[in-house]
């Protein structure tokens, strides 16, 4: 990808449903239009799930994860893949083999490594970890959290900064070709963030912590979120630091959706809210609008 498309960006999201709308495919979908691209859906599996917990998974079977794909790219472009949960080893290596072959196999990746939800709900089997190493490779983008990394690499969890850019490194190594390593366990008043893609030292991204509960979804909004803006943008930094930007806005106005009485899902729409807001009060907002270039 060498520049911003003339037309809407069509993203789509391989990962699992979400009935209470605050992560998953429904996330993904929501952050895709929220940002301009056009959203299409391929469903690993259904979750029994709320903004208390998962209940139940029914993983899809890798045959219909196949049809899926290979009946939608037969006929719509796709210019960017965003990948979440997967849950099991044969789905893992089944997606694994559509992202290297056919009409996919250039389109650039955002992998979120789905393996335990916000309230704690596994969603990875411990025996697929092995294949999320290997797909990491074929992203274009892996966007762990600490747990998360520290799976991937097989070590402890890291408590500082300095220790995330230690291992985001140890992430190139592992074969990733960009890592975003997400900083929101480390607590504190700043939500930092570690970017590295081998071409220098790690870039720090920082950003005011929100006081919320509202996180639900937090992951699979923010790695959407880069998959909607990158065919926007001239290179996979600029397009993180401006999803990075949009998920504090969504988590700063997350509480007014007041949905669920657990972890409540962030505001993928809060531009809108401020459109409602502003023309309650007579004025009119500069709403967001995708520019053909």
């Amino acid at each position: 990808m060498t520049g911003p498309l003339p037309r809407p960006p069509v993203a789509l999201s391989i990962a699992g449903s979400d009935p209470s709308g605050g992560a998953g495919i429904q996330a993904d979908l929501k952050a895709f239009s929220a940002l301009g691209a056009y959203g299409t859906c391929v469903v690993t599996a259904l979750t029994a799930q709320s903004t208390r917990g998962v209940t139940h998974v029914h993983e899809v079977p890798v045959d219909v994860v196949r049809a899926q794909v290979e009946t939608l790219v037969a006929d719509v472009r796709v210019d960017v893949v965003k990948v979440g949960m997967l849950a099991s080893v044969e789905l893992v290596e089944t997606v694994d083999e559509l992202l290297r072959q056919g009409p996919l196999a250039e389109v650039p990746v955002v992998l979120d490594p789905v393996m335990v939800a916000t309230s704690g709900s596994r969603l990875l089997a411990e025996d697929a970890v092995a294949a999320v190493r290997a797909l990491v490779t074929r992203a274009d983008v892996v966007t762990p959290n600490l747990p998360e990394a520290s799976v991937l690499l097989d070590e402890e969890p890291v408590g500082t900064v300095a220790g995330m850019s230690e291992q985001a490194e140890r992430l190139l190594a592992l074969g990733a070709r960009r890592v975003l390593l997400k900083g929101g366990h480390l607590g504190g008043d700043a939500a930092v963030d570690v970017w590295s893609d081998g071409a220098g030292d790690p870039v720090l991204l920082h950003a005011q912590r929100v006081r919320t509960s509202s996180t639900h979804g937090t992951g699979c909004t923010l790695s959407s979120a880069i998959a909607a803006l990158r065919p926007q943008h001239d290179g996979w930094l600029p397009a993180v630091r401006e999803a990075k930007s949009w998920l504090t806005q969504a988590l700063r106005h997350a509480d007014v959706l007041d949905v669920g009485a657990g972890a409540g899902p962030v505001h993928h729409f809060h531009e809108l809210e401020r459109w409602r807001t502003s023309s309650s009060a007579g004025r009119a907002p500069e709403p967001r609008v995708f520019t053909a270039r």
